[in-house]
């Protein structure tokens, strides 16, 4: 096992000293089995998820809504750009897992939170909890936004309408809240987030028909210059539009960088995912993060060339709303929306899930599980996420600030100064080359924040709007 008791004399005394009264070992260590004498905590159970589920779960965690726009990321970029961005992208989050997974072997801790409270006592636990909350309720209401607008596209067609009417059910305000209260709610109240690995592979299922979709339009359309000259203003179109470009530098390619760091983002969902993980080592839970990122940068790649190379220099930031300007009326696009609505739908959950635990461990990290508090949770975060869709139009320049501080810190900020801090000087010193590794790698997420901020700081103030996701 990589985990190792604190009563074993050899760690304690490098780290910063744990809450007045709680021995060492009940306020960090996550033991397999109960002796009957210590209380329970809403985390002290024996991992029950196999490494099947445990990898979908955390290839659903990584998947987001930014898988649309990275065609045009490529159009940004070109294709041999776009693939060595993501390849390094890739890396250095496999990387970041690596440093979060080395961190908790040390002191036997299986929570973000508490890895932030071992490195820098209680304002450490706080900024990685408020940084968690953040994150993901971003990222949940990335998805809901999702739902809210192509959700009554889907209805309208199927009950064969050309255009939107004025009943309740087409109102996607409504639409939320049906979907939050039927689904993602019922969902969201299971007591482990293992059992949420059925809803991810089928979820991940729904993304691969998307995948598929898309591989099968670049084929059936030709450069849609008729369909796109048509509805634009300018007559005049330029030779190279329909020609695939190996490397593109615009006004627009540094800020795509920044956007497809974010896609792998998916480290508050690394430890809660460890600590369900039956049989759990270092190497079996490395090997679970590996296995998703590859996943996934296999389908954020054929996504991103295979849609590009259907639309080319037109490729526009909503992939699904290019295909419904070539035929609005493909039953095969109709289709892939409703692929891409139930798939956004069920991550919500598994997003969820860091959310209550950064919660828990934030404002009652001593109390046992309890149904009314697990519940109680889930519902004010719902509610908060359906209020902020409602009543923010202009949600997506907010949650892009809040992405742009937030996923940095997630990827290279947090777990570099977590390694530096925790493991031991006489194991690692300063100067040794992990501990440079480390260093280095915090200061790229500090580099890739100011990027994030700049450059939407200059979307505001030129009045443009892009595409920021997760």
């Amino acid at each position: 096992m990589e985990l190792q008791k604190l009563s074993n004399g050899n760690h304690h005394h490098d780290f910063a000293p744990l809450e007045e009264g709680v021995p060492p070992e009940e306020e960090t260590f996550l033991p397999h089995k109960s002796d009957g004498t210590k209380k329970t905590q809403f985390t002290d159970f024996e991992g029950k998820t196999s490494f099947g589920m445990s990898a979908f779960n955390l290839s659903n965690a990584i998947m987001g809504s930014g898988i649309l726009g990275l065609s045009y990321a490529m159009s940004n970029t070109g294709i041999v750009f776009f693939l060595i961005l993501l390849t390094c992208i890739a890396l250095l989050s496999s990387y970041s897992i690596h440093l979060l997974l080395s961190s908790a072997g040390v002191v036997g801790i299986r929570a973000y939170e508490q890895l932030g409270f071992r490195a820098f006592g209680h304002p450490g636990k706080i900024v990685a909890a408020v940084v968690i909350t953040l994150h993901n309720i971003g990222a949940m209401s990335s998805y809901l936004f999702i739902v809210k607008y192509e959700l009554p596209l889907v209805i309208q067609a199927f009950l064969g309408q050309t255009s939107p009417s004025d009943d309740w059910f087409m109102n996607g305000n409504y639409l939320i809240v049906i979907v939050s209260a039927g689904i993602i709610l019922p969902l969201a109240l299971m007591k482990h987030l293992g059992y949420l690995g059925y809803t991810s592979g089928f979820s991940l299922m729904c993304m691969v028909f998307f995948l598929s979709s898309v591989i099968y339009k670049r084929f059936k359309i030709t450069c849609p210059l008729e369909a796109f000259a048509n509805s634009s203003a300018n007559s005049t179109i330029p030779d190279d539009m329909c020609e695939p470009k190996l490397f593109t530098i615009n006004q627009e390619t540094a800020y795509t960088i920044p956007i497809l760091a974010f896609a792998f983002v998916c480290h508050p969902e690394v430890l809660p995912i460890y600590t369900e993980l039956r049989n759990p080592t270092k190497r079996r839970m490395q090997n679970i993060g590996n296995l998703s990122i590859l996943a996934m940068f296999i389908m954020y790649l054929l996504t991103g060339i295979f849609g590009y190379l259907t639309f080319y220099g037109y490729t526009e930031a909503e992939l699904l709303h290019m295909y419904s300007k070539v035929d609005p009326l493909d039953t095969l696009i109709l289709c892939v929306r409703l692929a891409v609505l139930v798939a956004v739908t069920l991550t919500v959950p598994v997003v969820l899930f860091p959310i209550r635990r950064a919660i828990l461990q934030l404002l009652f990290p001593e109390k046992p599980f309890h149904w009314v508090r697990h519940v109680a949770i889930a519902v004010c975060l719902l509610f908060t996420v359906n209020l902020l869709v409602i009543l923010c139009p202009t949600i997506r320049d907010i949650f892009g600030i809040i992405g742009a501080t937030t996923a940095p810190s997630l990827i290279f900020i947090l777990p570099s100064l977590f390694y530096i801090r925790i493991v031991p000087i006489e194991q690692e010193p300063m100067t040794s080359r992990p501990k440079i590794q480390a260093a280095i790698f915090c200061s790229l997420g500090f580099v890739f924040m100011a990027m994030s901020l700049t450059f939407i700081g200059l979307d505001w103030t030129s009045g443009e709007k892009r595409s920021i996701g997760h």
